[in-house]
């Protein structure tokens, strides 16, 4: 016999499976997106502590690569967006904090003037979270984040192609970058058809998938010399 507590979950999954098959597996990308972007800089990360050397590294690609994750989070964040949409978005952002900090330590840049626009950056991040920044800001930022976002992706390439070097780049992470770009196309598809958002992740997975393809290039070139 049936208990109240199994019939308030079988009454749970069949109000969720009404939902449709698309919105399903929106839902289950979201999670492998989220899943993937818990380490997706980690990698990263690991390769510049090991080698103790940020070479090959974009420093303004990076800053480029921050702005663009907090605009978009907090455009999501402001509209009202499903949070499985974006989580991936504050995930990110943790992972770039630790990134900056070890690129920005191995070439010198922890300076006063980083020291300064850090403190900018919380403040006006903190303005945000309390829904205190003005939302009309938030959207006209968004369409230039694409560009913003395709610029900071192009300068890593070109750091790579310049320095011939990308044994400070790691694979894993640009490759998992291109994966997780191409299911937020599909998840964006089908639950809120933006077509800024949508123009992003189609840019931004084949720029992805160029670095990637780059680093694959320069890292065997390095271990033959």
């Amino acid at each position: 016999m049936a208990t109240p507590a199994d019939e308030g979950f079988g009454d749970l999954v069949s109000h969720y499976l009404e939902k449709g098959v698309v919105l399903i597996i929106a839902d289950l990308l979201s999670l492998i997106t989220v899943s993937s972007c818990l380490v997706i800089k980690v990698p990263q990360i690991n390769t510049i502590r090991e080698n103790k050397s940020s070479k090959g590294i974009s420093v303004l690609g990076l800053c480029l690569e921050l702005f663009s994750y907090t605009v978009m989070m907090s455009y999501n964040y402001t509209s009202g967006y499903e949070f499985l949409s974006y989580m991936e978005y504050p995930v990110l952002l943790l992972q770039e904090y630790v990134l900056i900090y070890y690129v920005f330590k191995y070439q010198d840049l922890l300076g006063k003037r980083t020291q300064i626009f850090a403190v900018f950056y919380v403040t006006i991040a903190t303005l945000i979270y309390l829904k205190l920044f003005p939302i009309i800001i938030l959207t006209f930022l968004v369409p230039f984040c694409t560009p913003i976002g395709a610029t900071s992706k192009v300068l890593q390439l070109i750091a790579i192609l310049r320095s011939k070097d990308a044994s400070s780049v790691s694979r894993t992470t640009w490759a998992l970058s291109a994966f997780t770009n191409m299911t937020r196309i599909y998840t964006v598809f089908v639950q809120s058809f933006d077509m800024m958002l949508l123009s992003n992740f189609f840019i931004s997975t084949f720029l992805s998938s160029a670095v990637f393809g780059a680093a694959c290039v320069y890292k065997k070139k390095t271990k033959k010399e």
